[in-house]
């Protein structure tokens, strides 16, 4: 397993980093099942897991907490995201400081952890000043309960003006960004991951399998049946394939589908990304594609399904604030 830095904040992690979001109710509810995929990842050289408070309601960081048990959280570097509605109440959601201090102590709580090494503002929050999160977040820091923080699906303008804030106002300022990117989701090449190289920032990319589209599952004249996980099972709109945009991703994973089995590899050839596995076999397929390198043909052949910079479907970019309903909201203000 190779190691790479996390921006300049002087950490080094896998390439690969495991997910944690199927670990629990919405995915795999076998706790010891959960634990022993996550140990295997560790004992293949994954040093990096990413979690959060609001992945089956708390269950994934218990989970996690229970495999790091008897010194192996030393040895980890924890991510950990809020900001989705956690429990009852319009203050439990969000990046406000109410939010991020009460959240931090209960994410604290369930992993039985004294520090958490990257929070993540999961969902970005127009409600609130980025002044004001920043603050909150900076004050965590100096506090020793978190190492640095990030955020999670930010466009490109949004990364700049939190860097602008935190300089202007002396703050501790993002350190990474997580976007969702995979072959057939490219809109961060245009200006995210160009903006977060010039400041420093790491970069965690997500859903490497576009959603399940890239697994191998959908070809054409196979039916779209839909993913396998509880949790994505309710989004049955993204895998509608009357939908022309799924229509059109249909069209580029079987194209990279057949690419990929002239090339003898199974999809995808990613790297330097959150992987989700719900089951040990899934993560022994992760697991294969640690060290694969794409020659230059290959590359250029992928490009002419998917151009550089290009999402097949604009939506799957996330970066509508969160949620349909929450960016609904905004723009009726």
């Amino acid at each position: 397993m190779d190691y790479r830095p996390l921006g300049r904040t002087g950490i080094s992690v896998s390439q690969l980093c495991l997910g944690a979001m199927m670990f629990g109710a919405f995915g795999n509810p076998d706790h010891d099942e959960s634990i022993r995929i996550i140990h295997k990842a560790l004992d293949a050289g994954i040093n990096f897991i990413d979690t959060a408070d609001g992945y089956s309601a708390g269950e994934s960081e218990l989970i996690v907490s229970k495999a790091l048990a008897g010194g192996r959280r030393e040895s980890v570097v924890l991510a950990v995201k809020f900001g989705i509605p956690f429990g009852e109440g319009p203050n439990h959601s969000g990046a406000s400081r109410r939010w991020i201090t009460e959240a931090v102590e209960g994410s604290l709580r369930r992993l039985q952890t004294d520090w958490i090494d990257l929070y993540q503002v999961g969902v970005p929050d127009p409600t609130t000043d980025i002044d004001e999160t920043l603050s909150a977040l900076s004050d965590l820091v100096h506090a020793g309960k978190i190492r640095s923080f990030g955020a999670s699906k930010v466009p490109a303008s949004e990364i700049v003006e939190a860097q602008w804030t935190a300089e202007r106002r002396g703050h501790e300022r993002f350190r990474t960004e997580q976007p969702p990117y995979s072959l057939l989701t490219r809109a961060i090449e245009y200006d995210v991951l160009p903006t977060c190289l010039r400041h420093g920032m790491g970069v965690l990319t997500y859903s490497p399998l576009a959603g399940g589209w890239l697994s191998g599952k959908y070809r054409m004249g196979w039916e779209v049946s839909g993913p396998g996980s509880a949790a994505r099972a309710q989004r049955s709109g993204v895998y509608d394939s009357t939908n022309p945009a799924n229509a059109a991703k249909l069209d580029a994973a079987d194209a990279l589908g057949a690419l990929a089995d002239e090339a003898g590899m199974t999809l995808p050839a990613v790297t330097s990304a959150i992987i989700g596995p719900r089951t040990m076999e899934h993560l022994d397929t992760y697991l294969a594609a640690d060290g694969i390198d794409l020659p230059s043909d290959l590359l250029d052949r992928i490009d002419q399904i998917v151009p550089p910079g290009v999402t097949i479907n604009v939506a799957d970019n996330n970066w509508n604030f969160g949620t349909p309903a929450l960016s609904a909201a905004f723009r009726r203000r």
